[in-house]
């Protein structure tokens, strides 16, 4: 994708030096682009944790060249095999960063120390490229479902709404649920964009509008709780979010706020899709209510909120009564009966065990 007409992926091994990690600094969009120097263990963890980069497959590619860094420290077995736990420790529901590390270990555990840089960079470089094209697939499957939206309304502008960040500052290039978004606009069709606000720490605002903006789609940022409103009175066609982690039997977890909507669409009819690629899917886990771990981040992520004042100063703000605790469970599970279907890499299936065997039937 391109910034100001320069085309970039979210994270890229800097070119001056050949081994540290580039990455955005989430947390500074839209009001800065801050390219943030990864040089070590450390600082990648705190780069996840802190959500300076974020998103699930992102997530998971980082963590891949956290460990690339980790090595170059120390490229023993032990050191290795701590580090990697210590990076798989640093968010607990995206099912991608588990994904990449054991990757990253099965192929490392049997090459020699002395290798072991050059192999586990290799590896990293392949997991980025491959979610780059397993993202442009679930965009070319998913521009399909868009084109049956027009098919259902000849003539007229569609409107889709998204939950969230779910374009490509989320995976290394395209995005998910953006990513047919971005197909269409670019093949000319009528195309307007409802953006979640995404409480509370605006995602949608801030991330997914930047990313439009940029790309000249048109859209429009609403109120986390105005996608009721909009579906009951036709404004909404069809409604594609991104996900942290789906199991083999179709529920999403996502950002939280998720699952309501999925519920107001089922009230009004409008279909419901979830994008993802295949490694976001926890074959492992058939209960995401019961079995998926649920992030609880910071109570002051919802009792404030940081905004850029009319001076142009980024500035945070309490917005909570004083002496008002805050709850702050980061997602939410989607149960597979509300959702239409799941756009992966490989095509759209039914939200079931028996849709998802019939795309990736090795998995049994």
């Amino acid at each position: 994708m391109k910034i100001n007409g320069t085309p970039y992926r979210s994270v890229w091994v800097d070119p001056a030096d050949g081994w540290s990690v580039c990455i955005f600094d989430q947390t500074k969009l839209p009001w800065a682009v801050d390219i943030l120097r990864l040089g070590n263990l450390a600082e990648t963890a705190h780069a996840i944790r802190s959500m300076q980069v974020r998103g699930a497959p992102l997530i998971g590619a980082v963590a891949a060249y956290g460990l690339c860094l980790a090595l170059r420290a120390d490229a023993s077995t032990e050191a290795m095999e701590r580090d990697a736990a210590m990076l798989n420790a640093t968010r607990p529901t995206a099912v991608n960063l588990r994904w990449a590390l054991e990757r990253m270990l099965t192929r490392l555990r049997g090459t020699a120390p002395g290798e072991r840089v050059a192999a586990a960079y290799a590896e990293a470089a392949a997991i980025c490229d491959e979610d780059a094209a397993q993202n442009a697939a679930i965009g070319r499957h998913g521009l399909a479902l868009i084109q049956q939206a027009i098919a259902r309304k000849p003539g007229s502008r569609v409107n889709v709404l998204t939950h969230c960040n779910a374009g490509w500052l989320a995976t290394v290039d395209w995005g998910t649920a953006l990513a047919p978004i971005y197909m269409a606009h670019d093949a000319g069709i009528d195309l307007h964009v409802w953006v979640d606000e995404t409480r509370p720490r605006n995602q949608g605002a801030a991330l997914t509008a930047w990313e439009l903006g940029s790309h000249g789609v048109a859209h429009t940022v609403i109120a986390d709780n105005a996608g009721g409103h909009l579906m009951q009175h036709g404004k909404v066609d069809l409604v594609i979010v991104g996900t942290d982690r789906v199991t083999s039997g179709g529920d999403v977890a996502n950002k939280i706020g998720t699952y309501l909507k999925a519920l107001a669409a089922r009230d009004n009819d409008v279909p419901f899709y979830v994008a993802l690629p295949s490694t976001t899917i926890d074959w492992t886990v058939a209960d995401g209510v019961a079995d998926i771990p649920i992030e609880e981040r910071a109570a002051e992520e919802v009792t404030s909120i940081t905004g850029r004042a009319a001076d142009g100063a980024i500035v945070t703000v309490r917005i909570a009564a004083d002496g008002s605790p805050g709850a702050n469970p980061a997602f939410d599970v989607t149960p597979a009966r509300l959702v239409t279907g799941l756009i992966t890499e490989r095509g759209t299936c039914p939200a079931s065990a028996a849709g998802l065997a019939s795309l990736f039937p090795e998995q049994g």
